[in-house]
Parts: structure tokens; sequence; C-alpha cells
């Protein structure tokens, strides 16, 4: 006998209702980093565009900066933490296995019984957590899902490997996302392409180290030209694809939020978009480094807070990164 189900009850759409962010209040400039490996802050700043990023100290954790970002963009929302029924959190910096961080929030901000679950997409990892909370609610499984990109990569970053010294940032960024009656989150485009996952990795399985068979601790490393051409030309194309996809043009956007990984992919992929000049483009990877899954969000956080973008407007965020993988869609600004 065939039982029929009864049919989930959420919302027509969903958007992001509020935003919030944390960065370490230690700033470190390329002048630190040259202490460990044979450069130039020219040169960096040429490669890169990065001339400060945030280093978190030791009461600064993954749990205690999402508590930070967690916190302000619920208060953005207008709501209360016991409101949420779900909490997302894109993290491949939380040394502990399990249980999830997502746990520890959810109970530390006092959303009840919420829902909670870690994922690891690297740097598209904020993209796929909108992606997951937009499907909730519009499901009905959850009204209100928290949305957390958190890294401390300053554990993860090798100070003598010129490569990859001068990259990696720390921080944490969060938005809200919940019920609306008009389309404010457009279809993601999102994938992976696993035939390319060395070309960003960790040096070493971590049990390789626990069992001595290296003695030096795991730490990112990338192959810089792969990802760069990687990254420019096919990155423009998932960013096209999203256009399409909510139904709009270039012409149509306010702004632009890319992964912060490097200066020269953003404006290599604004020259390709040919985006009009009336689009604010975030560069928060100046001052703030790769901070991975935390970028756009802390990113989104910036622009409004600095008036580079204003509530209302229509921004395309995409993420890319180790996987390889990327996520991309057209949002409304909280």
């Amino acid at each position: 006998m065939t039982v029929k189900i009864k049919p989930a009850k959420g919302s027509p759409y969903a958007r992001i209702l509020g935003v919030g962010g944390y960065r370490p209040q230690r700033v470190v400039p390329n002048e630190e980093i040259l202490k460990h490996i044979d450069s130039s802050d020219e040169w960096i700043r040429s490669r890169s565009g990065i001339a400060t990023r945030h280093w978190a100290g030791p009461d600064e954790t993954v749990t205690e900066m999402t508590l930070s970002a967690a916190g302000k963009a619920i208060a953005d929302a207008g709501l209360t933490a016991d409101q949420i029924e779900a909490v997302v959190i894109s993290t491949v910096s939380h040394f502990k296995q399990t249980p999830s961080v997502a746990t520890e929030i959810a109970h530390r901000l006092g959303a009840g019984k919420a829902a909670a679950f870690d994922i690891s997409a690297a740097c598209a990892g904020f993209g796929y957590g909108l992606t997951i909370a937009k499907g909730l609610v519009v499901e009905g499984s959850a009204r209100y899902v928290l949305v957390v990109g958190v890294e401390r990569l300053s554990d993860l970053t090798d100070l003598t490997d010129r490569s990859t010294a001068f990259l990696f940032g720390d921080g944490a960024g969060a938005v809200v996302v919940g019920p609306s009656d008009e389309p404010h989150i457009g279809p993601t485009v999102w994938g992976s392409e696993g035939d390319k996952m060395d070309a960003i990795s960790q040096t070493v399985p971590w049990d390789d180290y626990r069992d001595g068979t290296v003695e030096k601790f795991p730490a990112i490393r990338q192959e810089g030209q792969t990802v760069f051409r990687w990254a420019v030309f096919e990155m423009a194309k998932v960013a096209q694809q999203a256009l399409e996809a909510a139904g709009i043009t270039a012409e149509d956007l306010d702004v632009f939020i890319p992964h912060q990984a490097n200066m020269r992919i953003i404006d290599s992929m604004v020259k390709t978009l040919r985006l009009p000049e009336h689009v604010a483009v975030a560069r928060d990877v100046e001052s703030t480094g790769n901070t991975s899954a935390a970028s756009i969000p802390l990113a989104m956080e910036r622009m409004l807070a600095t008036g580079q973008a204003k509530s209302g407007d229509t921004a395309l965020v995409i993420g890319f990164g180790a996987g390889l993988v990327y996520a991309a869609a057209v949002v409304t600004l909280p």
C-alpha cells in the first residue's frame, strides 16, 4: 500500500536577513611575514594585493570567533537566538573532529534544540551553506537558519612556504537566512572538479603526523599558477551562469562579492564579466587576506558597514577553492 505523505510547509522563498563578522585583534603586516621568507612587500602586494591580515590569538578560537559573528548576525536580523532552528558552519580549521562545532554554537547561543552540523567545502563553504539554508527554509525544515564561515588558517600556514605564507588570515562571517515572499536568493550554480584536487591540499594527512611518518605539522599548500588560471577563466564562466540562472545581466548588479583569494583574480573576473563601473566590488583581501569560508560574509559585512553597499542591493557572490569546489548565486543584501 502506498501511503500519501503530507507535504512540508515552508516559505515560497528565502532571503538573507542579517550579517555579522569577527576579525581577530592582531593585525599582521607583510613585514612580519618577510621574517620567514625571502620576498618583499612589493612582491606580495603585486602578486596578491594583500597588505595585512588578521591572525587569531589563543583565546580567539574557532568557537569564540563564531559566537561573536553569529551574535551580530542574529541581532542584525532582528531576531533572538531561540528563534534559530538550524546552525550550519563551514570550516576546514576546527581541529576537533567530533562533535561538530555547530552543536556547541547552538547550545552556547541559546538556540535550544536547533539542528546543527558542520560542512567542509573550503573557500566555497559559505555558498554551500547558503544553499543548504535556503533549501531548509523553503522546504519547511527550519524557519531561521544561521550560516557561518569561520577559519583559523594561521594554524595551517607554513611560514617558510614562500608561495603561501602571506596568503591566509583568520576570522568569522555569519548570516541569518529566513522566509521571504519574493525571491532574494537566486539558484546556486555549484560543483566540483576532483581531478584538480591536488591543486590545493593539506600537505600530509593527520595520521601521518600522528604516527611520526612526518615531523612537520600539516599545512595548506597550493599550486599557485594552476589555481590562478582555473579561477580566472573557469570561475568567470560560473559567475556568468549564476547571473543567467537568476534571470539578470551584469548591468542589473549593484555589488560583486567574490571569494577574497587574490586581488589579481578579482580584477581579472571583473574584466572578464565586463562589470559596469557602477558595480561596487569587494576588495577586502587587501586588509584581511584569504579567510576561506569566512571571506564572503566578512566582505559583505564590511561593504554594508562602510556604505560601499546598501540594504536591498543586488549582489553576485561566488566562492571557489580546495576540491576544487565552487558555488555562485545572486542575492539581495540584508
